[in-house]
Formats: structure tokens, C-alpha cells, sequence
């Protein structure tokens, strides 16, 4: 056999052929051999043009080495055999180029062209990278931190991040700096914008520790873990380093983490906002998310490392065949040394079961948690829509955050369930290709699991039911079966709230106490009353009322209610009411009382009551209002049938705005404002029929009184239009009248009563609105 040609291009017009000279293809890289390694005969790695790393055997290392484009399979076969102490032939070189490393696409073609790679894909990679930083770049950025590998250094800063912690979760605390950052939403972006740069931070540990080694840190770059965006670095020439090198650069990410952390707390001793403190909470446990061995964060090369082992999951198989009693002789179950074939075992056998019951658990669940989800984007979405309506850009961009951090997992969750079914189906219909018994008993397989899924996808009545607070969660309760248990059923364990008189005793679980528990019929939506206090009574005669409870995690509820009426005799004693009451977290909760009584005749008694109440009672993360507007009018001789003709037409547009603030959950800043306006209107309608009519007028004023109140007549004259003006009442302070109120958020039950006007100088100019206005908002804490 002769070489045709020293050059490559000459060289490469064959690999695998006869009397060709074979080429490596372009970009292919030798690493060596693993040092440290935990195989009995040490696996040599290269690393192909597309960064795919490869192990080879040491006799396929040593063809591969000496394939320079200008020996032919001879003189390969010559050095090879100097290499090993072993006669080589050009005849098994030809052998092992054709069927091992052409199919590695380490060698050009016969014709060659540079071969054709398809890279692995496993089922937990990164996937659309996207370089921001070439190797070239990388390098001279990384090249300062280098430096804060020294040993000093590492000790110095490891003890004062130990300490910064410790200090921080143990002692300080962190509520103050929770209820800054939640409470400004702002600062809680400008957190979040910081710990994305913590974790890029966190990459150039890696790139630094490879560069201190000695090895050269590749391209840094972003991409997509699953549906997460995730940040890399390309460190396969870390393979050269020995273990301790190796396990160096797997810590370099989280020990940059911890110079993060001690910065943080070096600006929260000059600043002194405790809101910076969440940065090193953020540090800890991105560090012990990153720690998880079962997936691939820098806990699982932290150990591939330390055993030798580059690829853990490569490993699963074998291992779990080779626990088989007629695989334990074979030579595949000993590839490993002693150690590292236990703790390699021993993560399987944790490993696999954890996978597989998640999987299970995840695709049981799916229905509910994608109900969960779809409900709290909802009302994420809600929020938002409330947020920008009241132009508060801050409170938009944290309520897009929380739809994001919502609708990622559910992402996360399809995808990684239709990859596996896919790749499942595939590998399965590969393998049985040309074996019909096996392929029929794979179909009748698949058969069984769609009717099982279809089991326990099948709409019943829970099954897309959002997951509740008041719920266990446990995986017995995931299963199907236990979907149709009862809510409470005799000797039963659960949990629930009662109300206990001042002199009783609470019981305990040796001694338990009689207790009277109301549980809702199953498959009623009421809602339970847990509130300390008893429910307002229904509405009288001639009453309105607005009565919204909300028990609901994470819902919405408004509830409105409007009414006009026409009220004649001696006595006007109507009432109208707004309650909001609240116990629950994440919740918004509205009721709005609208009230316009006309009073047509002689009244000698008017004494009308106006009256909002706004209660949060075990609730965290709640905003709730309650608004009662009453509009009061003496007719002495009613309306002509022009004017009542206008009033019933804007009656209507009134009921329509109602609808509106059920259907679009308007914020209560435009409900306030929309009320406001069509008391106006009214108002027009009835001073344009008395200046038509010539109708004396005079005002008085009718005062609103809470219930406990002592009430005083008040006789009007003839004419009178009867006004009040009831100031907007907060939880704890007062707004100003026409103010918008705000609230959220309160963790014991509030109440406001209205406040009592005192009767002002009558007016014998245009008669003013006859309105008493109650706005129980309930703010936030603090």
C-alpha cells in the first residue's frame, strides 16, 4: 500500500477505503486520557468540531492519534503497535476506521467531505444555545477572577460568606427585608434583575477555576433547560485536569455564588436596606438548588468528578442490568473499579425510582395542577389588568414576572411529557423492527397505558379541580382512587378552624373536646363562614345589599348590587349595605351597594342608613373594598313623564354599568368614579323637571348613622332634597372625600362604620345630591 500523497487534501479522498489515507475531520480535538478515572482501564476522550465529547478506548485513541492525513492504514497500524506492545495489522486499522471511528464522525468521508454528526440529545440538555461570549472572549474576561482561587483566598472568603449567612438566616431574619421588597414592587424587580446577573456571575466562577487549572474555558452563552432559560459555559478541556481539578471548576459556580453573597452584604452594611439581604437568601439557595445530583446542575458533576464517572446517565442501564444475577460475571459489570461501582450503583438505585415516581406523580396530576394554573394566571392576569389601569408600572412588570413564573412549569411540564412519550415510542418501534411478537406485545402495552391515562384524565367531577390550600398534597392523594373520597366522613383526621367560647378548653389528640364542625354538602360551591362574627341579616324592605365572602385562595369576587326605589308614607327608613369580607391568601375581594331612593310626598321621619364594612380575617396577600353610595330625593309632587322617561333610560345604563363590574372586575378607582357620574346625572334629570315646573326648593340634610347610632328625626320641608356627604373610611385612617381608595393586604379582621355629618346651613339656591357615600377599603399593613 502506498501513499499517494503527503498532503491531506490528496490524502482524503478515502477514509475506510483501501489504498485511501485516512483524515480526522475538522474541529476534532484530543484530549487524553481521564485522569482520576473510576473505569479499571481509563477511557481516553475527544471531542469532536460540534463540542461533542467522545470516549474511545486506548486502542481507538491510539488509531485515531496517529491518523495525521499522511500515513496510510500501514503506518498507522506501525505506530499503533510501537504505542501498545502489540502487533497491530493495517488490515484491523482499516477495520476499526470503518466501523467505529467513521460512524463517530471523528474521520472524513471517502470522498472527503467532513462527515455528517448526529449529536447526542439527551432528554435533560440545554437546548438553543446562544453564544454571548466566543472562547477568545471568555478567556480574557475570566482571566481577573483567576486570581480568587488562591487558597487564602478561597479560605478567607468561604469563612465570611459562612459567617454572612449564618448572621443573616439566623439571626437578623429576614421579614423586614420580605416586606420591603413585596411591598415595593419596584425594588422587587430591581432584586430580580439582580440575581440574573448573579446567576451569569455564577458562570464565570466555572470559566475562572478552568483558566486557574490550567485548562481553557470555551464559549459562555445562554439557552433553554427544558423551557427555563438557563446560562452555560463550555468547560470540556477541564477534562485534561485531575480530579481535584476538575472538581474545582464544578465548585467554581457556586463559590462565586458566595463572593456574590458577601458583596450583597457588604452593600447592605453601607445602605443598611434590608431588602438586599434577599440577594444572599437567593445565593444559598440557588447553591443548594445547584447541589441536586439527580439532574444535570453542578451537584451531578460534582460527582461524576469524584468518581471518574464523565456520564452518569450513560451508566443506568448497565447498571441495571448488571445487578441481574446472570450479568454478574460478565465484563461490562466490572468496567467500573470497586467504589465507584457502588456509589455509581447506589445513585441509580436512588436516581431511577425518584425519576420514575415524578413522572408518574406528574402525569396524574397534570389535570389539577394545569387547573391550578390556568386559575392563577387568571387572576395574575386580573392583577395586572388592576395595575396598569391605575398606571402602576412597577406592580405591571412584578404581576408579568408572576404570570411567567406560572406559566413556565406548566410548560416544563407538557414538554418534558411529550418528549418522553415520543422518544419512548420511538426507541420501542426501532427496537422491534422486524421481531412481530415483540412489537405486538410493545402495542399492547402502549394499549394498556393510553387506557390508563385516559383513567385518570377522564373528566369527573375533581379531576380538574384546582389544588386547594386546605389540601395534603401527598402522593396517596394524587392517585385517582383517592379522588373520591368524601370531604369529611365519621373518624376521619383532618384539620379545619372552629370557634371556641373564652372559658373552653382546647383539646388535644389524646384529649380531644366536642366541637360542632359545618362542613359545606359536597359539590356546594357556598362558602364556609370562618369569620368571628356573625353574618350581616338579609335586607329589609326597601333595603340593598351588596354581600361578597371570599374564601377562595387566589380568587376574585365581586359582588353588586343596585337598586331604586320609590318610597312614600310618613317614614323613609331605607338602608342600604356593602360587605367584603375576606379569609384567604392572594385574594381580591368587591362589593359595591348603589342606592337611589326617591321619596315622593310628605316624609315625616327620614332616616335612611348607609353602610359599609370591609373585613380580612386570616388572610395574607389580600385586597378588599367595600363602597356604598345612597342617593336620597323628596319629590313633593314626583317627576313629569319626560323626566321619568330619561330616569328609567339612565336606570338602565346603571344596570348595564353593574354587569360591566362584574364581567371586567373594574378597579375601584373607575367603579368610584363611574357612581360619582351618574349621581350627577340623576341629579340633572330631577333639577331640570323642577326648574320646567317652578317647584319651590330648599335644602336640608339628612344625616347617615351607623346602626348602634342614636337616631334623630328630621322633618324637611316641602321640596326638600335631602343631602349628606359621607367621607371614604380606610381601615385605620380616612381619605379625603372624591380620593380613590387603595388596599391590600391585611392579616386580622377590620371594620369601619360611617361616619356621622353634621347637618349643614340650608340653601335656598339649586338643591345639592341627596348622597351619603361610605367606602370601606381595608389597607395595607404598616
Amino acid at each position: 500500500m502506498s501513499i499517494t500523497s503527503s498532503s491531506p487534501e490528496a490524502g482524503s479522498r478515502a477514509s475506510g477505503d483501501e489504498g485511501a489515507v485516512p483524515v480526522r475531520a475538522d474541529g476534532v480535538e484530543l484530549l487524553g486520557e481521564l485522569p482520576g478515572s473510576g473505569y479499571r482501564k481509563p477511557p481516553a476522550l475527544v471531542r469532536r468540531g460540534d463540542g461533542q465529547t467522545i470516549q474511545l478506548t486506548r486502542l481507538l485513541y491510539l488509531v485515531l492519534e496517529a491518523v495525521d492525513g499522511k500515513r496510510d492504514h500501514d503506518a498507522v497500524a506501525a505506530t499503533v503497535s510501537e504505542s501498545m506492545d502489540r502487533l497491530v495489522s493495517g488490515e484491523q486499522v482499516r477495520e476499526l476506521i470503518a466501523t467505529k471511528l467513521l460512524p463517530l464522525g471523528v474521520l472524513r468521508l471517502a470522498d472527503g467531505s467532513q462527515p455528517e454528526v448526529k449529536k447526542a440529545n439527551p432528554l435533560l440538555a440545554l437546548k438553543l444555545r446562544y453564544v454571548v461570549s466566543d472562547p477568545e472572549k471568555t478567556r480574557r474576561l475570566t482571566a481577573p477572577f483567576a486570581a480568587l482561587f488562591q487558597p487564602v483566598i478561597v479560605t478567607l472568603l468561604t469563612l465570611v460568606f459562612l459567617a454572612t449567612a449564618g448572621w443573616v438566616l439566623f439571626q437578623k431574619g429576614l421579614g423586614a427585608a420580605t416586606h420591603d421588597a413585596f411591598h415595593q414592587p419596584g425594588l422587587l424587580l430591581a432584586l430580580f434583575a439582580v440575581t440574573i446577573v448573579s446567576a451569569g456571575f455564577h458562570e464565570f466562577g466555572h470559566a475562572a477555576a478552568c483558566r486557574y487549572g490550567g485548562a481553557t474555558p470555551g464559549a459562555m452563552g445562554a439557552g433553554l433547560y427544558l423551557v427555563w432559560p438557563a446560562f452555560y459555559t463550555e468547560v470540556t478541556d477541564s477534562y485534561r485536569l485531575g480530579r481535584a481539578g476538575r472538581v474545582r471548576v464544578d465548585l467554581g459556580g457556586l463559590y462565586f455564588n458566595a463572593i456574590f453573597a458577601v458583596g450583597s452584604f457588604a452593600l447592605w452594611a453601607v445602605t443598611r436596606w434590608d431588602a438586599v439581604l434577599l440577594l444572599i437568601a437567593a445565593q444559598v439557595l440557588q447553591m443548594l438548588r445547584q447541589l441536586a445530583p439527580f439532574v444535570r446542575f453542578d451537584g451531578y458533576h460534582i460527582l461524576a468528578d469524584l468518581t471518574g464517572v464523565p456520564d452518569l446517565y450513560h451508566h443506568i442501564k448497565p447498571t441495571l442490568l448488571g445487578l441481574l444475577p446472570q450479568n454478574w460475571r460478565r465484563t461490562e459489570s466490572h468496567a467500573l473499579k470497586r467504589w465507584a461501582r457502588v456509589v455509581v450503583t447506589v445513585w441509580v438505585l436512588v436516581v431511577v425510582p425518584l425519576l420514575a415516581l415524578s413522572l408518574l406523580m406528574m402525569v396524574i396530576a397534570l389535570p389539577r395542577v394545569l387547573a391550578t394554573g390556568w386559575e392563577s394566571l387568571g387572576n395574575q392576569w386580573n392583577l395586572l389588568g388592576t395595575a396598569w389601569d391605575e398606571g402602576d408600572i412597577a406592580g405591571v412588570g412584578v404581576r408579568a414576572l408572576s404570570v411567567a413564573a406560572i406559566a413556565l412549569p406548566l410548560l416544563a411540564t407538557v414538554y418534558l411529557v411529550v418528549r418522553v412519550v415520543r422518544r419512548t415510542a420511538a426507541g420501542v418501534w426501532r427496537k422491534t423492527e422486524g421481531k412481530p411478537v415483540r412489537r405486538a406485545i410493545a402495542l399492547v402495552l402502549a394499549a394498556a397505558l393510553v387506557a390508563g391515562l385516559a383513567f385518570a384524565w377522564w373528566p369527573r367531577d375533581d379531576t380538574y379541580r384546582p389544588i386547594q390550600a386546605d389540601e395534603r398534597g401527598t402522593v396517596l392523594d394524587g392517585l385517582p382512587i383517592a379522588q373520591n373520597r368524601p370531604i369529611l366522613r365519621e373518624g376521619q383526621v383532618g384539620a379545619t378552624r372552629t370557634v371556641l367560647g373564652s372559658g373552653a378548653t382546647l383539646g388535644t389528640k389524646d384529649k380531644p373536646q366536642l366541637a360542632l364542625v359545618l362542613v359545606p354538602k359536597e359539590g356546594s360551591d357556598a362558602p364556609t363562614w370562618v369569620f368571628p362574627f356573625n353574618k350581616p341579616a338579609p335586607p329589609g324592605e326597601g333595603g340593598n345589599q351588596a354581600l361578597a365572602v371570599n374564601t377562595k385562595d387566589g380568587s376574585t369576587l365581586y359582588e353588586v348590587a343596585f337598586a331604586l326605589v320609590w318610597a312614600e308614607g310618613s317614614s323613609v327608613l331605607n338602608r342600604n349595605e356593602a360587605y367584603a369580607f375576606a379569609s384567604c391568601k392572594a385574594c381580591k375581594t368587591v362589593a359595591v351597594g348603589f342606592q337611589v331612593v326617591l321619596i315622593v310626598g310628605q316624609a315625616n321621619v327620614i332616616v335612611p342608613q348607609n353602610l359599609s364594612a370591609a373585613a380580612n380575617y386570616a388572610c395574607i396577600v389580600c385586597v378588599t373594598y367595600a363602597i356604598a353610595k345612597q342617593i336620597i330625593i323628596s319629590l313633593p309632587k314626583g317627576l313629569s313623564p319626560a323626566a321619568m322617561a330619561r330616569l328609567n333610560t339612565l336606570w338602565a345604563q346603571i344596570q348595564q354599568f353593574g354587569q360591566r363590574i362584574l364581567r371586567d372586575k373594574l378597579p375601584v378607582g373607575q367603579i368610584y368614579a363611574g357612581l360619582a357620574g351618574y349621581e350627577t346625572q340623576i341629579m340633572d334629570i330631577v333639577q331640570a323637571d323642577r326648574a320646567l315646573a317652578r317647584q319651590p326648593d330648599t335644602s336640608t340634610v339628612a344625616p347617615s348613622v351607623s346602626p348602634e347610632a342614636p337616631v334623630a328625626p328630621v322633618e324637611p320641608s316641602p321640596g326638600t332634597v335631602a343631602t349628606a356627604e359621607v367621607s371614604p373610611e380606610a381601615a385605620g385612617g380616612s381619605a379625603a372625600p372624591g380620593t380613590e381608595p387603595s388596599g391590600a393586604g391585611s392579616t386580622g379582621p377590620v371594620t369601619s362604620e360611617p361616619a356621622v355629618t353634621p347637618p349643614a346651613p340650608v340653601d335656598s339656591g339649586a338643591p345639592a345630591p341627596a348622597t351619603t357615600t361610605t367606602t370601606t377599603p381595608v389597607a395595607p399593613p404598616g
